[in-house]
């Protein structure tokens, strides 16, 4: 039996019981609350909303300011979306340099001091899951999430596979197929929340957990996921060293 996503505001009244100044905006989230003696801001996407080119440009700003006035405040980056927005006007703008942009902002305020912490909780795929939430240095889910890189229709319509050939391999290769449990079996997400718990509990306990290093990668390796990538990963490194 399928698990109903947890919703925003649930998500919300869990992290900031005394109250919060989160919004959303035509799907936009944006906001902060208190936070373990200080702050925590919010940002994301709810509704299962296309990200498109105002929306990176939103968030990135969002971030920035975040990281202007310092503090190391953390930074949980709440996620239903749907994929990026699939319209010409989004593609002749640059949508992937703006998805670009917004990724780095976050790896800007990881490099500034402020934990950044996914949290997929809804839907969410291609540039507009890789912009957002695996962009914070590390990513945790609730049940009833549904992520995905791509989903298997596209992918088949990409190789030319027949669906059915692509479903079945799904089920013994994650590493590109669709949905939360595949996520964590390949190193993306490192865990799965109890939303029958309180998120900030379980948020700050993410956040004192963080690592020194991305490790997906490894994390990937351990769980049979993503078998070899940490080793390839390596490799490069070694011959990029090498010059």
């Amino acid at each position: 039996m399928t698990r109903a996503k947890t919703t925003l505001s649930e998500i919300l009244s869990s992290l900031f019981p005394e109250g919060h100044a989160v919004t959303v905006t035509n799907g936009l989230v944006s906001g902060e609350g208190p936070f373990r003696g200080g702050r925590l801001a919010v940002i994301g996407i709810d509704g299962d909303v296309p990200l498109g080119v105002e929306g990176a440009c939103r968030l990135a700003a969002d971030v920035l300011d975040v990281v202007r006035r310092g503090n190391r405040t953390p930074i949980l980056v709440a996620i239903d979306s749907d994929s990026q927005r699939m319209s010409r006007r989004d593609e002749l703008l640059g949508l992937n340099e703006y998805l670009a942009h917004l990724a780095k902002t976050l790896l800007l305020a990881d490099a500034q001091g402020h934990p950044t912490v996914g949290l997929i909780y809804g839907h969410s795929a291609a540039g507009a899951f890789i912009a957002t939430a695996l962009a914070t240095r590390i990513l945790v889910g609730l049940p009833g999430a549904n992520p995905s890189v791509m989903d298997l229709p596209s992918v088949a319509r990409v190789t030319k596979l027949p669906l059915e050939r692509l479903e079945a391999m799904a089920k013994d290769m994650p590493v590109f197929a669709p949905g939360l449990d595949n996520m964590v079996r390949t190193g993306a997400v490192q865990a799965v929340l109890d939303p029958a718990r309180p998120l900030a509990e379980q948020i700050a306990a993410v956040i004192d957990a963080l690592p020194a290093e991305d490790t997906r990668d490894r994390a990937g390796r351990e769980r049979g996921g993503r078998p070899v990538a940490e080793a390839i990963a390596a490799q490069v490194v070694r011959d990029a060293s090498l010059g």
